[in-house]
């Protein structure tokens, strides 16, 4: 059976509306999808580290309770759980802040079992943090080398733009590497002060590898890929947007359950998808973002998952 694998930070993310704390709730970029896929009834598990606290007890549990394997998640003696202030602006996105307290970042982990087709998920900074860099890098060519599809999403915050220099070789290792790579307008802006998705491809992105999606918000998709294939989607609008904080790593999340529901494998992802298979992936990606931006929570509704696991049994 096919599983998708996570690997990423886990953080308490506390969400402010002005100055009031409204919700606090277990996160982290390929956290948030994994969550989502949990609760979309996929096999998953998730590596990553976590704080020896109530924080970590609550990650840990709270990937248990949605369905996803935590033994690859580490906890150290005297470390503490990394804390996400999140500041929801007038239209429900937010600007953050970042409290880490690790006396030593470091994974320790025993590879888990990776098959042909299975899917490893990955980005943001804990994809390219020197600290850790050994370990993800030799669990990405692990998997990469047992057929593995790795979606790789840059998700490069701003508070890390002096950082740029010395992890670009990193960042270039996860393109060589990766199968589908997805990146915002706003990590763009930062990364190589470029907004325009055809500008982005031809410069950065398409010599590594060539199936790339460019989101910006509200704004249409940006698909390109391999032959000079190149497609623009809108993005359905909301009556009502509760918060944008999970919509990116909850539109990697539809784009993962799509390739388990259509039956791409790696050896469709190495041919080259056909536009009909784009379409569906893409289809997926904007209903489970949709969904995410209607509450405060990171992940797709479990009512949501509910329906997600009927139409994958449909199959």
């Amino acid at each position: 059976m096919r599983r998708v694998i996570g690997i990423g930070e886990t953080v308490l993310d506390i969400i402010f509306k002005g100055e009031k704390p409204l919700q606090a709730v277990p996160g982290g970029s390929a956290f948030n999808a994994i969550i989502s896929l949990g609760r979309a009834g996929l096999p998953a598990s998730f590596i990553s580290e976590t704080g020896n606290d109530r924080v970590g007890l609550w990650v840990k549990r709270f990937l248990r309770e949605n369905g996803v394997d935590d033994k690859g998640v580490c906890v150290f003696p005297d470390s503490k759980s990394p804390i996400s202030l999140a500041f929801l602006d007038e239209s429900n996105n937010a600007d953050y802040l970042f409290y880490k307290d690790h006396p030593h970042d470091q994974l320790d982990f025993v590879y888990p079992e990776v098959n042909e087709s299975d899917v490893v998920v990955f980005g943001s900074f804990f994809a390219i943090n020197p600290v850790v860099r050994p370990q993800v890098a030799g669990f990405l060519e692990y998997a990469h080398k047992h057929g593995a599809i790795l979606y790789y999403d840059l998700n490069y915050r701003a508070s890390h733009k002096s950082d740029l220099l010395r992890v670009t070789p990193n960042i270039i290792e996860n393109l060589e590497l990766a199968d589908i790579v997805r990146g915002s307008n706003e990590d763009f802006e930062v990364m190589y002060r470029k907004n325009n998705a055809d500008a982005v491809y031809r410069s950065e992105i398409s010599f590594y590898t060539k199936k790339f999606i460019y989101t910006q918000g509200s704004r249409p998709i940006e698909l390109r890929a391999e032959g000079g294939f190149a497609k623009q989607y809108e993005v359905p609008q909301l009556e009502q947007v509760v918060s944008t904080i999970g919509a990116g790593d909850n539109f990697n999340a539809g784009i993962v359950y799509g390739l388990f529901k259509n039956g791409i494998m790696r050896e469709d992802i190495d041919h080259g998808l056909t536009e009909r298979q784009w379409d569906a992936l893409i289809d997926c990606g904007m209903r489970f973002s949709g969904n995410v931006c209607q509450s405060l929570s990171n992940y797709i509704s479990e009512d949501f998952g509910q329906q997600m696991k009927v139409l994958m049994s449909e199959n």
